[in-house]
């Protein structure tokens, strides 16, 4: 099989497409044929060092197909099965072994890129507007970098719980996918902070250093920053007596995996998505299908915001 695997850390350069063994499942553990990898700064993280591994590695977080072995132990998952799974590395592959407990069941009204393309982002928006903060109706929203994969399901699933959501975004052509995904207001970033100061409940911040200051001024008294990523940049150290002055704000820099610890809470957050992407209550925009080779290509375009929606690697 081929697989992409990361020969030191670095730039996209370091991702090298490989020919390696065909795996065999161990305890536990099931093989996929994978129909879609997708792509994620998580895995740019991995690539460059931001988030160290010990090298050559695999990589990949996330993807769907269809379960060709199963190893000893497992129950619950058969050969045939279409199956999805995030946070297990070395998805970026033509066959990938995957934890039987880290994988969920797809249903047969979701394809398997759809499902691939909705895990890490989509559970990402699910506990975000679910779990750090309880979107209520008439919360007040700030989405940042409204046109990406993640800005668009945060802004569908606010509003699927009732807020008024505000965005971000760079440029028009971004605003009117902002305003597709169902955004009530979308701001450019130079301008957030002057309409927006003093009105928000919770801002959802995956860009980082560049909007971070400003997320903090647009919020109410006892307002949440949920961080949970810097395409932008880390945020230098902040003062926690910052947060009082402005208001005894909260800060938290969430990540999935504490979401999903427990497979019971995977199994939920992943069903409810497909149930409303089955339902049509919420669109996976796939703006970019690579094919696995041209992974390099898929790191780059995204470091660089070229692209707008999902991105995906198909073997």
């Amino acid at each position: 099989m081929h697989a992409i695997i990361v020969s030191a850390q670095g730039g996209p350069e370091v991702l090298e497409y490989v020919e390696r063994p065909d795996p065999v499942p161990g305890e536990g553990e099931i093989v996929v044929d994978v129909a879609a990898s997708g792509v994620n700064f998580i895995d740019i993280y991995h690539r460059s060092g931001a988030y160290p591994l010990e090298v050559p590695t695999p990589i990949g977080s996330e993807g769907a197909g269809t379960v060709s072995a199963v190893g000893p132990g497992v129950q619950g998952v058969a050969v045939g099965d279409t199956v999805a799974w995030a946070n297990v590395l070395g998805s970026y592959a033509e066959k990938a072994v995957i934890p039987a407990v880290r994988a969920v069941p797809v249903p047969d009204g979701v394809p398997a890129d759809v499902a691939a393309a909705a895990m890490l982002q989509g559970m990402t928006a699910h506990y975000l507007t679910h779990s750090t903060h309880e979107v209520r109706e008439g919360d007040e929203v700030l989405v940042h970098a409204g046109a990406g994969g993640m800005g668009q399901l945060l802004i569908q699933l606010a509003k699927l719980k009732g807020a008024k959501v505000h965005t971000t975004v760079s440029t028009a052509e971004k605003e009117k996918l902002a305003r597709e995904a169902g955004a009530d207001e979308v701001l450019r970033y130079d301008d957030f902070v002057d309409a927006l100061r003093g009105k928000i409940d919770v801002v959802y911040d995956g860009v980082g250093k560049a909007t971070f200051d400003g997320g903090l001024e647009v919020l109410r008294p006892r307002g949440l920053m949920a961080l949970y990523g810097a395409a932008s940049g880390p945020v230098p150290p902040i003062d926690p007596q910052i947060l009082n002055k402005k208001g005894s704000l909260f800060l938290t820099r969430p990540t999935l995996v504490h979401y999903i610890a427990e497979r019971a809470e995977l199994l939920q957050r992943a069903s409810d998505l497909f149930e409303w992407i089955a339902s049509g209550q919420l669109t996976i925009n796939i703006s970019h299908r690579y094919p696995l080779a041209e992974a390099r290509q898929a790191h780059e375009d995204l470091a660089a915001r070229r692209t707008t929606g999902k991105l995906l690697l198909i073997p």
